[in-house]
Order: C-alpha cells, then structure tokens, then sequence
C-alpha cells in the first residue's frame, strides 16, 4: 500500500515562500519516481516538479524553473521549496508516485493534496 501525505499548504502574499512536504515509506521512495502536481481552480491537473529515483535527476515544469525546488531530505519525506510566489501559483498541489518516467497525470499513486493560496 503507497500512502502519500503532503502537509505544508497555506496562504501567502505574492512574492512570499512556502515549503511543502510528502511524506511517504523508504520502501515508496526506493520503489517509486516522485512528483509534485497542481490544479487550479477550473483548470486541468499540472505537472510541477519530478525526482528521478534511478539517479535522483529532477525535472521541473518552465512555469516554475528558478523559483521552486523539489529535494529528499532523508528516505522518507519529498520537498517542495516554492519560492517568488505569484497568485498563478494558486491551486491544490498533489503528490505524486510513478513507476513511469517521465511522471504525467496518469501517475500511479496520489496524495491527498494540500491547497496553495497566493494573494496579490
């Protein structure tokens, strides 16, 4: 069983920073490519940010290059460092579990989700 847990969503002012967390296994990580996605209100689910588990590259989507960093701190819990926010930022931020890779919306597994309010 792949439980994912993402915690760290909030409301910040344009320009501000959050850093949200997935929790997971050791055994999800060694197993898995993980990822973060988004969805806005009204729009399509989004790819944000992928860790390859086979050597640990990452790629992340052109709308956040230079502003978001995606980590592993330990075997356990996968990062998202958001920071430069902009109110196109707002959404409902999942993640994500593949074997696949490149990670798409059709990933395996999913988190519940946490939501990102960013305020002009």
């Amino acid at each position: 069983q792949v439980q994912l847990v993402e915690s760290g969503g909030g409301l910040v002012q344009a320009g501000g920073s959050l850093r949200l967390s997935c929790a997971a296994s050791a055994s999800t990580f060694g197993t898995y490519n993980m990822g973060w996605f988004r969805q806005a209100p009204e729009k399509e689910r989004e790819f944000v940010a992928a860790r390859r588990k086979i050597d640990g590259s990452i790629t992340y989507a052109d709308s956040v290059k230079g502003r978001f960093t995606t980590s592993k701190s330990n075997a356990k819990t996968l990062y998202l460092q958001m920071n430069s926010l902009k109110s196109e930022d707002t959404a409902v931020y999942y993640c994500a579990a593949s074997r696949r890779w490149p990670m798409t919306t059709n990933s395996s597994f999913w988190g519940q989700g946490t939501q990102v309010t960013v305020s002009s």
